[in-house]
This record gives structure tokens, sequence and C-alpha cells, in this order.
């Protein structure tokens, strides 16, 4: 009996600090910004799992999870507990074969505006209900569905550990909807390929294709080619501080599995902002050096 209470009440420990681990953009509240994300962990907590998962919440945000690699059906991670040596997580989801993912190609193919969506990297509201037309889920239906380990002592699953790994999934996810794909066993390329690939071709339209061709034509020496020419006036255009700072930055999205305390563009935001005038001040020939 005494065995039996201390391994049900297995004692809380408080993890080793970690630096340069994966954190959560997320400081408070729910985790997930787009209906996927929250999908991903409203599905399992509908698993009669929330109480337990929401141990992970403390882990993902203060960036014990030190490396997580999403492969085809399966994720690994490593997370930093209470003992010298990280724990290894592996969390494994059922792959379709390519019979179903073909089916899922056709589908979409026949709906350009979800295609179309996924080349920027979007899935729009009603995409779930393609696959569930198909007889599949992108989501898993039943925690039988996932089948998780860790290396820790404790005996619940998921274990907190786990649970840091599945609120940072839900992250990425927001970042790259693929990765969900890629879990159930197809990349972003391989998916793309089938859904906008464009069938190979005949014989026959080979042959026209050659018949109206036109043979490349030499161009004409210039013997101006090398001379540089005067510049015009208004070589430069017009030359102004951008109205919206970090853009480029902004435009490329969120960085995958961030490490800092600070969210990439929060941090590089007010840097552009203070970089914009000063640029513009240097560019017409006054400031300091």
């Amino acid at each position: 009996m005494s065995w039996y209470y201390d391994f049900r009440h297995y004692e809380p420990t408080t993890p080793r600090k970690v630096k340069g681990g994966i954190r959560a953009q997320s400081r408070r509240g729910r985790f997930g910004k787009t209906w996927w994300g929250r999908r991903w962990i409203d599905t399992l907590e509908g698993f009669d799992i929330g109480a337990r998962l929401g141990r992970g919440k403390s882990y993902a945000r203060s960036g014990q999870v030190l490396s997580i690699d999403v492969e085809k059906g399966r994720v690994r991670a490593a997370v930093q507990g209470s003992r010298a040596t990280p724990y290894r997580v592996e969390i494994h989801l059922r792959t379709y074969d390519r019979a179903d993912w073909m089916r899922l190609s056709h589908a979409l193919r026949e709906r350009p505006f979800f295609a179309a969506k996924l080349l920027v990297g979007e899935m729009p509201p009603g995409f779930e209900e393609v696959f569930l037309a198909e007889g599949l889920s992108l989501f898993p239906e039943r925690g039988g569905d996932l089948q998780t380990e860790c290396s820790c002592p404790d005996w619940s699953n998921p274990c907190k550990h786990i649970a840091a790994v599945y609120y940072l999934l839900a992250e990425e996810f927001d970042r790259d909807p693929f990765l969900l794909f890629r879990l159930r066993g197809m990349t972003r390329s391989e998916l793309l390929a089938e859904v906008i690939g464009t069938p190979p071709e005949d014989e026959a339209s080979s042959e026209r294709r050659e018949e109206t061709a036109f043979a490349p034509e030499p161009l004409a020496a210039d013997a101006r080619f090398w001379e540089a020419g005067p510049l015009p006036d208004d070589f430069f255009g017009s030359v102004r501080t951008p109205p919206a700072h970090a853009a480029l930055p902004k435009r490329l999205g969120t960085f995958p599995f961030w490490r800092a305390e600070e969210p990439l563009l929060e941090a590089l935001e007010p840097v552009y902002k203070k970089a914009s005038p000063r640029g513009l001040d240097v560019f017409r020939g006054g400031g300091d050096e």
C-alpha cells in the first residue's frame, strides 16, 4: 500500500533552468492564433487530458524544450526537467497512405480557392471538411490516435514534458500549417506537386510545341554597351522613410521555434523605426559620422 501511494502521488520537482530553449510566443491565455492551431489544442483537451495538459504550459513558456523535430508521422523532442539529462519525448500520429493522399489531392484540385490559400500558407475555414468528406481527418480523432513516450519517471501520459511539446506544436502549426500534413505523411512540396502540378505531356502536344518554337536570334553588337552614360538627376527616385517598419521581416513571418525571451518581430521593429530616419539623414549628407 505504501508503494502504491508513493507511485500514484508523484512528487513535483523543479526543472533545471535552460538557456536557449524554445519559448512559446504566448505569454498568457490560450495557445494558437489560427483556427487550426486552436483546433489542435482543443482536440487534445477534448481527450479528457485537459488538467494534465495544462502542466506543460509553464514548461513551454519558460523555454524548457530544447529541440523539436517534426517528421512524417512522428515528433521527436528533448525537454529539460529536473535531472541533468534532458528527457526524450516522442509523439506518433498515424500517417495516410498514397491512395488516401491521391483522393485528397483530387478533392483539393476541384476546389481552387483552397489550393490558392495553401500556396500562401493558409487553411481557410471549411478546409477540414475536405478531409472528412474523403473519410480522413487532419487532426487526431481520439486519444488512441496519438502514441506518446517520455523518458521521465512521471506515470501520467501525457506528462508535462509531452504537454509542453503539444503547446509549442500549436504555435508552430500557426506559422506553418504544412507541418500538420507532414505529420500525416506528406510534405509541403509533395502535396503542392499533387495539387497544382501539371500532368506529363503526351508526344502529340510535345511535337506541337516544337513546331511553334522560334529559333533564337543573336543580339546585335553595340559598341557602346560598356560605356557608362550620364546619371539622371532623379537616379535615386523618391527617398523617404517607409510607412511600415520592418516590412520585409513581417512578410517573412515568425521564426520557427523561436528561442529568445522576446519575439523576433517585436525586437526588430523598434530597431527599424530608429534606423530609418538615421539612414535618411546620412543619405542627405547630414548627421555625425
